[in-house]
Parts: C-alpha cells; sequence; structure tokens
C-alpha cells in the first residue's frame, strides 16, 4: 500500500514541474496594426506575436491578418528604426534563410509558398501563422535592447524589397 502514496507524491511533482514549465514559456501577446493603401486597395494589417522571450533562443508563434495576398512578406526578428514604413527593418536574425536551417525567417508568398523550407501561403483574408526562432543576440554580435531596438516585423519579400508599405513591427524584450 505504500505505493500509491508515492506514485501520489510523484505524480504531483511530475504536475507541479510541468505546471511551472508551463508558465515560464509562456509570454504575453502583443499586437500592432496599420493601415496600407496599395494600388487603391486599403488593407487593415495586424501582427501578433510575444512581446518577451528567453535571452538565449525560443521559437514563437507570429499571427497576421489583412495582407495583400499578392504580396509576399517575411517574418522575422529585425533591427528596427523608427515606425514602421519609416526605414527596412534590417540586419534580421538568420539572415536570408534559404536552406531553412536557422527557422529565424519565414516567407509567406501565395505563389511560391510552401515549396520552400520555411515558406507558407498566405489563407483566407491575407491571414498566416508561423513560426520563427528569436534570440537576443544577432548574427552581427549586435544584441537586442542593448546595443539595438528589436522587433519581430513584416517586410515586403525579396520582389519588392524596398516597398515598405507591409512594414509592421511588435518590439519585443528578451529575458
Amino acid at each position: 500500500m505504500r505505493a500509491i502514496p508515492a506514485a501520489r507524491a510523484a505524480l504531483t511533482v511530475v504536475a507541479a514541474s510541468a505546471l511551472t514549465l508551463g508558465l515560464a514559456t509562456s509570454a504575453s501577446a502583443a499586437t500592432s496594426t496599420r493601415t496600407v493603401t496599395d494600388g487603391g486597395t486599403t488593407y487593415g494589417l495586424s501582427l501578433t506575436s510575444p512581446d518577451t522571450a528567453t535571452a538565449a533562443g525560443q521559437v514563437i508563434t507570429v499571427s497576421g491578418s489583412g495582407y495583400n495576398t499578392g504580396q509576399g512578406v517575411y517574418v522575422s526578428l529585425c533591427v528596427v528604426d523608427g515606425a514602421p514604413g519609416a526605414n527596412k527593418p534590417t540586419p534580421c536574425l538568420g539572415g536570408q534563410d534559404e536552406s531553412g536551417s536557422t527557422g529565424a525567417s519565414h516567407w509567406v508568398n501565395n505563389t511560391f509558398g510552401g515549396m520552400f523550407a520555411n515558406s507558407s501561403r498566405f489563407g483566407s483574408g491575407g491571414n498566416f501563422s508561423v513560426q520563427i526562432f528569436v534570440k537576443a543576440t544577432l548574427d552581427d554580435g549586435s544584441v537586442c535592447g542593448q546595443d539595438v531596438e528589436c522587433a519581430v516585423v513584416t517586410r515586403a519579400d525579396h520582389f519588392d524589397s524596398e516597398d515598405r508599405k507591409y512594414d509592421v513591427h511588435v518590439p519585443i524584450t528578451f529575458q
């Protein structure tokens, strides 16, 4: 009969650990919005991402809605300077990850999405939900929150890389 109390104690420890881990890894989400007009059509862009992450790195889920499905975007952690649309968010963690080895960026594009690593197509209404890897230290050695200001961003893909209309920033801090 001693096995039952021991089993309950072990189960309690496991449950408490799981609850603690769940609370430690969850982060509150922040949403940024922007309204843009492109080709006579108005788009109400919305980007949601955790506002805090682990400095050493973690995978986060980023979702967006209202995007122009004819204009692909990259989703990534980037250095930002000024309001969305003022300056191109760059550099970005992972750079141009064509092999998909870092997971630090995701390409959403209705022509080629899903054909390459870390790419997908928009859902209805210009929606997407993707996962990217973020960490405080960028590839050039600069540190988000210390040397540079960083945010989870969308920006126009390489087919229109100078277009600032689809820049949306969700600031993020690292712990």
